[in-house]
């Protein structure tokens, strides 16, 4: 399991890592706009909220995984909500930052990227002791996909360009 985290974590942090910044750049106002920056958080929530609805429904949560299940769902709530302040933060500052501020700025949330997929991770495996194997066994398969609590690493090519498992109907995601 822990090899298979490091699969996925790293192509994750290195998908943030290059990706971020310009996702940013695309989609948020200017650093004296705030209205546009609650109105990014809330989307980004409400996409939040749309995935841990969707892996409620997948992995067929029933009332006695439900403790397990609420500890896992308040993570991604969380991490979601950690990200965007400290983006947000850093596009506040970054106009009259150094290079190098700059730059350990950005280190720092790749390191909070890390550390909320740890949290990701430890809540996760409370909730999957808990499962059924049948449960397990779809929650295997979501994992598999990548598909829970992250993005698919864009940098998984095929020969046509896109990357590989990409549809033309947008994933959804959460961190």
């Amino acid at each position: 399991m822990k090899n298979a985290l490091r699969i996925l974590a790293v192509p994750a942090l290195l998908s943030l890592a290059m990706l971020a910044p310009a996702a940013w750049a695309q989609t948020t106002p200017a650093a004296g706009s705030s209205s546009g920056a609650k109105s990014h958080a809330q989307r980004h929530a409400d996409a939040v909220e749309t995935r841990i609805t969707q892996l409620h429904t997948q992995l067929a949560i029933t009332d006695q995984e439900s403790k397990q299940w609420d500890a896992f769902a308040q993570t991604m709530r969380d991490n979601a909500k950690s990200a965007d302040d400290a983006f947000r933060d850093r596009r506040t500052k970054l106009s009259s930052m150094a290079a190098p501020d700059a730059m350990k700025s950005y280190a720092d949330l790749t390191q909070l990227h890390a550390d909320n997929m740890k949290k990701l991770s430890s809540a996760f495996s409370d909730l999957y002791a808990v499962l059924s194997p049948e449960q397990k066994q779809a929650a295997d398969t979501l994992y598999r996909n990548q598909k829970l609590g992250s993005h698919k690493p864009p940098h998984y090519h095929h020969k046509g360009g896109k990357p590989a498992g990409a549809s033309s109907a947008p994933s959804s995601a959460a961190q």
